[in-house]
């Protein structure tokens, strides 16, 4: 049986940080893909994947 996800049971420190993630989560994702734009490499582009699946994951509340 699956246990449901809820962030107050989290200690205080990694909701603290969890909040700060979810802060920074879309500047990243603008500044990396524009940098991906100008300069595209592979691991800009991994890198831009990785931050948008992180910055969807704290829209749906799934991290």
């Amino acid at each position: 049986m699956k246990r449901r996800y809820n962030p107050y049971t989290l200690p205080p420190w990694l909701r603290t940080f969890r909040g700060v993630c979810q802060q920074f989560a879309i500047p990243f994702s603008v500044f990396q893909g524009i940098r991906t734009i100008l300069l595209p490499t592979t691991f800009d582009v991994l890198f831009l994947a990785v931050l948008i699946l992180i910055a969807c994951a704290f829209h749906l509340d799934l991290i």
